[in-house]
């Protein structure tokens, strides 16, 4: 492990050129203009169906666990950051279903947000090759680009399901939440937490779409140097399928940690939460006040910073941090490998094999 980490930093800052004598056994040589390479036409459908289909999947069987982040990032002070006994207190005041609130908007969002994700990272692969002097740095290029059209896409979704779980009285179903805030907010609300959402979601593809061609190139072509000679073709095919796993355990670890400043700004902005509240001085009375002030709502990202950290210090930028990790960690392994099983079905090769 050490090794591949040195690996992968050697092709992070230098985009693929080892400095010499340097270290970088037990891997096999990796061109860089093949990691992870995508699709060479204008558009491959293939790529976007592959995204969809694992995202919505990954994304809805893990709703109680987004919803236990969630409650726990909005509301930490009721569970000092355990996650069992969050999971309790919320089973116990809201009922088991409640596990599931917020599991219509997260399928139907993440399943068009997987589609874009991924189908424009392939796309724009090729397009952005030789833009710099790094094949990594165009790859991060090409996940800004599609972290930002997924951020739009995102905005809606995230901002219902977030209320919901939230809010409980808010609405009683995803339908009816989405009708009150357009109702209440206008039609073009959501949108106002696009900065926001890019804050989580541009960090968060980095992380997850360039890592995960990285580790997938890395380990394979170890594996084909290790057990079949360097010939990736003559690998055993349980080694094959061992790769995308491998790939996508360490990428959860590097997604959950570039994006959770990121998510938790964006759920203090889509929450409505606000400053914390102080005593003050009655100007009508002229009087200490026993009641406490009315907080101005949150109004932007920067807003939303500055609350979480008026309220918890920097670290609460950090706030379900362990949550979140379990939350990440089953949504990114089961959507990569699903991911990738998918384009192998379609005729696509699996990632780092090419």
């Amino acid at each position: 492990l050490r090794a591949m980490m040195s690996s992968v930093a050697t092709l992070l800052l230098l985009g693929g050129a080892a400095p010499a004598g340097a270290m970088m056994l037990p891997f096999a040589p990796l061109s860089m203009g093949n990691v992870g390479a995508g699709s060479t036409s204008a558009v491959d459908w293939r790529f976007f169906a592959a995204g969809g289909i694992s995202a919505a999947l990954s994304h809805g069987y893990t709703t109680p666990l987004d919803v236990v982040k969630t409650r726990m990032q909005t509301n930490p002070q009721d569970y000092n950051g355990s996650v069992p006994l969050a999971i309790r207190k919320i089973v116990a005041e809201e009922g088991p279903l409640f596990l599931l609130q917020g599991l219509v908007p997260t399928i139907c969002g993440y399943g068009v947000e997987g589609a874009l994700k991924f189908g424009c990272y392939e796309l724009c692969k090729p397009l952005f090759a030789g833009v710099t002097p790094s094949p990594v740095t165009d790859y991060l290029l090409a996940s800004v680009v599609a972290g930002g059209v997924a951020s739009v896409v995102l905005c809606p979704a995230e901002d219902v399901r977030i209320r919901q779980v939230a809010d409980p009285t808010y609405a009683d179903t995803a339908f009816g939440a989405l009708s009150r805030l357009v109702r209440e907010k206008g039609p073009l609300a959501s949108f106002g937490g696009l900065p926001a959402m890019l804050c989580k979601q541009v960090p968060y593809t980095m992380g997850k779409q360039v890592s995960f061609d990285l580790f997938c190139s890395l380990i394979f072509s170890s594996l084909a140097l290790a057990l079949a000679g360097g010939d990736g073709a003559a690998l055993d095919p349980r080694a094959k399928a061992a790769v995308p796993f491998l790939a996508a355990c360490l990428t959860s670890v590097i997604a959950c940690v570039l994006s959770h400043p990121g998510d938790m700004v964006l759920t203090e902005y889509f929450k409505g939460a606000s400053l914390p509240v102080v005593k003050g001085f009655s100007v009508a009375k002229g009087a200490r006040s026993s009641a406490l002030t009315k907080p101005p709502p949150v109004q932007s990202t920067l807003g939303a910073v500055r609350a979480i950290i008026a309220r918890d210090g920097p670290l609460g930028l950090f706030a379900g941090l362990k949550a979140r990790f379990l939350h990440v960690a089953a949504i990114i392994i089961v959507q990569l490998v699903v991911y990738d099983a998918i384009k192998q079905a379609l005729g696509l090769p699996s990632t780092g094999s090419h």
